[in-house]
């Protein structure tokens, strides 16, 4: 068995990107707590997978979009698994594909709320028990942010691209304000990821389409995802903080 690292939230953690992250983090020796909101058939089968194969998780239901789930997320963490060790911010939504000059002011508030408001939410919490100026030991934390923040995909969920580009922007300031108090904060750009997430939004052959816009002609894997996020939380990167990993397959 591995090592115990302590105990690491993923947030969004039981689908896709997050359930990769939380399996590869698991094996590495995380007890993870796996995050979601309303699919607990996929957290409880990913946490079950996880304990068969000796690890140690527990899935935790909670909104990223509301600030009391938030709290009671990283209070139950606490509780089951034990202190926390490490965050990777994964949880968002696409708000679906729209053009700005189509874009529903409710769907924008919703996706603002989760994207963004709820990654500094879990930053906050996470600074709290992490940060030595809070008494805590120190840590490292991830964020996923997208190629689309570059990109900014026009025609289709540029409202998104721009969820990503704050998360960018609280990668940097956030790595900054805590480089002296024990904590690493960087993020993971994927690009073009081969999951359910282009079908939920509504075009389930959009990976298809968009392979020939990838240098490398094809698209990538959660677990490709995956092994980036957990060299970040990793002591192999020790000095890198405020840094946004690119995983785009050259696009």
């Amino acid at each position: 068995m591995p090592e115990r690292m302590g105990t690491l939230i993923v947030t969004g953690g039981s689908r896709g990107i997050g359930a990769a992250i939380s399996r590869l983090a698991a094996a590495r020796g995380y007890s993870v707590a796996v995050n979601y909101h309303s699919n607990n058939s996929s957290a409880d089968a990913l946490v079950q997978e996880i304990r068969s194969r000796g690890g140690q998780a527990a899935a935790i239901q909670a909104d990223i979009g509301n600030e009391g789930d938030i709290l009671r997320l990283f209070e139950s963490s606490d509780r089951t698994l034990g202190p926390l060790s490490a965050l990777v911010n994964n949880a968002a939504i696409t708000g679906g594909f729209a053009r700005v000059d189509s874009v529903d002011a409710c769907m924008l508030e919703r996706l603002m709320a989760v994207n963004v408001s709820g990654a500094i939410l879990c930053a906050r919490e996470a600074v709290r028990r992490l940060s030595t100026k809070h008494g805590g030991r120190g840590s490292a934390m991830v964020n996923i942010s997208s190629r689309a923040a570059q990109l900014g995909s026009l025609g289709e969920w540029v409202h998104y691209a721009m969820t990503k580009g704050a998360i960018d922007t609280l990668t940097v300031g956030l790595a900054r304000e805590v480089a002296s108090e024990g904590m690493r904060v960087n993020a993971v750009a994927p690009g073009l990821v081969d999951t359910g997430l282009h079908a939920a939004a509504g075009e389930p052959g959009r990976v298809a389409r968009l392979i020939p816009a990838v240098p490398m002609g094809r698209a990538g894997t959660p677990e490709e995802i995956a092994e980036g996020v957990l060299w970040l939380l990793s002591p192999a990167a020790s000095f890198v903080t405020g840094s946004m990993l690119a995983m785009g397959g050259g696009r």
